[in-house]
């Protein structure tokens, strides 16, 4: 073969391995699409053409992202009739239908109402495939259109629900396999109820289910809080009734994907940091997202242990079943209604509910609560009533008829519900008790987040020498006894973590804090661990101590600091964790030989990391959780130096929609409290995000926000960062350490996060799902307004602290004060 002959050939492979993108976003009449081929949409988001998923050999005409590196589809044509090899060609025809070719077999094509003038087919922006008439005045008159038939994923605008008019139901549907998008069996469904419903359907049944329409949100979804990526939108009329949603910035992307391999809904966000889809929510979120779990008129508590409880006014079935935690069976009435007599039938209200399954129930939009009341009242098989729609004052009656299907509790959120009672039932409903009598002289002894209260009258109770409780009261008392939740930690003996710690050797101490030391060892099964010993000086005691077991067990998150257990053994308290062989973060950036270990890719992993542990407790944990001690000594670094945020003995949970509080016990640490916190004792999970904010700079610049004085001193490092910012010279104070690492834009997006955290009032400051938006995207961000305690050089002057009473310490301590400054 001469030179030329070979190079025609290797010209010839080349070419037919690439793939052509055009420059166009439509297929017109005497145009067409083949393999190795694409159409890009106008503003270069969507690509159409072919591609083979994964492993596979076949071909699919497909839509995916053109700007990501992932190759993520969002709709296949022929996902149930592959192309054997790369034969495959789209065309239009003059009826208006697209149609796709094997060779001279048609294996896909589309349908329309009416014969246009001139069809083509274009791929929007959106992610929609259209054809229409190109001779139409309206642009928007789709003669078909891929948004339509959706396949395992819902873009924003498509409609999920169903057309009333025609009967036709958007419904997603899985791909079979991460190689072959042909439908699954894992499906979400919207229901036309009386009252519409969605469903995660596994098959033919009900797998879990998102709840109907509540006026804000689906009524079994944890959208408590406006969210700054998108937002959803219900529509019901006599034509068409669908959810769908939008994106607040079309610079972010976000989809919905049914997933057949977890049997799960997930929304994505890309983070283009990361080059990497985020997983923002989840359904099922968590085992009492699966449908019916508890049975017949079952409430579950995922917080509770067992997780299944019937509702007030009923008792299991089978208490043998419900017992070994065979709950299908459900509970029935204590006591049974009387139809004859049902005016002396009342209600009880539960708060904080997903409601119902709608399959048997009544929807009318147009009366109140009290007419609602009154209608169920009237009809002795109507076994419960809410509003339907809870914005603002609530309006719309929504009625359930017959046993009551999937109830669960929320911590946060949820709506309230109003059971059918029998009148003697509302009348003896006391709460659940454990009832004692205690003897003339005895001794009770101390027991652990009980509450006691008398029936009869009122004791004091007061602590002897011993520690122990004691009363002087010559009658007889019976007591109510309201325990705490399981809180479901091993407990570890004390033998066991002396021989781990080498009987607590000082050679096994790594460090010292607020609630005492902390030593390394080793179990006897070659695990390691760290073993935080509350000291007897210590100014954190017993309260801090539980707080930490009740909140940190039951939290799972890779940038949080697992607990393994507790010991409680005599005077010994003590919390055993995985133990993070790097030590803080503090040791690292406040250090100059050991900060150059921490280049700006690591740094800036470290930040997004401990951005998404603070997101996870305050928005997506089983309790809202506000830290109130966040900083650098309290993020520890594993092996591979990642960040994990640690101490809870100060945090602040919540199981209801208040995210914020008042104390007149301030604790904390001095230049990560934010300004209203430290003044007038008033915390949220903003005053977390003002702690980030500071934390940030500190990474960013190496130096503590308290300890640090300009050559003046007149400003602590939050005002010097703003007095840089404000004249152009962020950069200027960066930490040495870096040298060349860095990358400019990340760094200052990161002081620019910072400063937006920072910010002196807390209506101002992102939350923290914002903030790992920002961090992982290239959103344009708001401009910072002036950093809290800083109002000019007045208020540094003199010293690094705004407390004329504290001096500037470098020993960065937690403080407790039981007065607001």
């Amino acid at each position: 073969m001469d030179i030329l002959s070979f190079i025609s050939v290797l010209v010839h492979i080349l070419v037919s391995s690439l793939t052509i993108s055009l420059s166009v976003d439509s297929i017109a009449l005497s145009h067409s699409l083949t393999d190795g081929m694409t159409i890009v949409s106008q503003g270069g988001t969507f690509e159409l053409g072919f591609f083979s998923p994964g492993k596979s050999k076949k071909h699919y005409l497909g839509i995916w992202y053109k700007n990501i590196s992932v190759k993520t589809v969002v709709w296949v044509a022929n996902r149930v009739n592959p192309i054997n090899d790369s034969s495959g060609t789209l065309t239009v025809n003059r009826t208006g239908h697209l149609v796709l070719h094997q060779n001279d077999t048609v294996v896909w094509n589309t349908t329309s109402p009416r014969i246009p003038q001139n069809p083509m087919a274009e791929l929007l922006d959106s992610g929609n495939l259209v054809v229409r008439d190109e001779n139409d005045a309206n642009p928007e008159a789709y003669l078909w259109q891929s948004f339509d038939y959706p396949c395992d994923t819902l873009l924003p605008g498509m409609k999920f629900g169903w057309d009333l008019r025609t009967g036709f139901n958007w419904t997603v549907t899985a791909w079979n396999s991460p190689d072959d998008p042909a439908p699954g069996d894992f499906s979400c469904v919207n229901h036309n109820n009386n009252y519409p419903d969605t469903y995660l359907m596994k098959g033919t049944k009900k797998y879990s289910r998102l709840g109907p329409w509540n006026g804000l949100h689906a009524s079994g979804t944890l959208d408590v809080k406006p969210n700054p990526i998108y937002y959803f939108k219900y529509f019901y009329n006599k034509d068409e009734l669908y959810n769908t949603y939008y994106l607040m910035n079309s610079s972010v992307y976000s989809r919905l994907v049914i997933n057949q391999t977890d049997y799960a809904l997930y929304r994505y966000v890309w983070v283009e940091s990361d080059q990497n889809w985020m997983v923002y929510k989840t359904k099922p979120l968590d085992y009492c997202d699966h449908y019916g779990l508890c049975g017949a008129n079952g409430n579950c508590v995922i917080n509770e242990s067992p997780i299944c409880q019937c509702l007030k006014g009923f008792r299991p079935e089978s208490l043998l079943a419900w017992n070994t935690m065979e709950w299908s069976q459900g509970c029935v009435r204590n006591k049974p209604l009387r139809c004859n007599d049902k005016h002396k039938d009342g209600f009880v209200k539960l708060k904080g509910l997903k409601v119902p399954d709608t399959m048997h129930s009544w929807l009318d939009e147009t009366i109140d609560l009290e007419e609602c009341r009154a209608k169920c009242m009237d009809n002795c098989s109507c076994m419960a009533y809410t509003n339907s729609d809870i914005r603002g004052q609530g309006s719309g009656c929504a009625m359930w008829f017959g046993n009551l299907i999937d109830v669960r509790q929320f911590a946060v959120g949820g709506q309230d519900l109003y059971i059918r009672m029998d009148a003697s039932e509302l009348e003896a409903e006391h709460g659940h008790r454990k009832k004692f009598t205690i003897i003339v002289g005895s001794t009770i002894a101390a027991i652990s987040g009980m509450i006691l209260v008398c029936c009869c009258s009122i004791y004091k109770f007061r602590r002897n020498g011993t520690g122990r409780m004691t009363y002087s009261h010559v009658h007889l008392c019976t007591l109510y006894i309201l325990p705490e939740d399981d809180l479901d930690l091993p407990l570890l003996d004390l033998s066991a973590i002396a021989s781990a710690t080498n009987n607590f050797s000082m050679n096994n101490k790594i460090g010292e804090g607020g609630f005492g030391p902390v030593y390394k060892g080793r179990l006897g099964n070659g695990k390691e661990i760290a073993v935080k010993r509350l000291s007897r000086s210590s100014t954190q005691g017993i309260i801090e101590f539980k707080n930490e077991v009740k909140l940190i067990a039951k939290l799972q998150h890779r940038n949080l600091v697992k607990l393994l257990g507790c010991c409680i053994q005599g005077e010994e308290k003590m919390l055993i964790y995985e133990y993070m062989p790097n030590s803080s973060l503090d040791t690292f950036i406040f250090d100059h030989n050991k900060g150059k270990f921490l280049d700006w890719s690591k740094r800036y992993h470290i930040i997004c990391g401990i951005a998404r542990g603070l997101m996870y407790l305050h928005q997506d944990s089983r309790l809202m959780i506000i830290h109130r001690d966040l900083k650098a000594s309290n993020v520890l670094l594993d092996d591979k130096l990642n960040p994990k945020i640690s101490d809870f003995g100060m945090a602040k949970s919540s199981a209801t929609e208040q995210n914020e509080g008042n104390t007149n016990r301030i604790v904390g640490t001095y230049g990560y409290m934010a300004p209203e916190y430290a003044a007038y004792g008033r915390f949220s999970v903003k005053s977390d995000v003002f702690s980030f904010g500071i934390l940030v700079l500190e990474i960013v610049y190496g130096k503590r926000n308290r300890d640090f004085c300009d050559a003046n001193r007149i400003h602590n490092l939050i005002g010097q960062a703003w007095l840089l910012w404000m004249e152009g010279k962020a950069l200027e104070m960066i930490d040495k350490n870096l040298e060349d690492s860095w990358i400019e834009s990340e760094v200052l997006r990161c002081i620019h996060i910072s400063l937006l955290c920072a910010q002196q009032h807390p209506e101002d400051r992102p939350t923290m799902s914002y903030v790992v938006l920002m961090l992982g995207s290239e959103i344009e961000l708001p401009k910072p307004k002036e950093p809290g305690f800083f109002t000019g050089k007045a208020s540094f002057k003199g010293n690094c602290t705004s407390n004329p009473m504290k001096s500037c310490s470098n020993n960065e301590v937690t403080i407790t004060s039981l007065q607001p400054r």
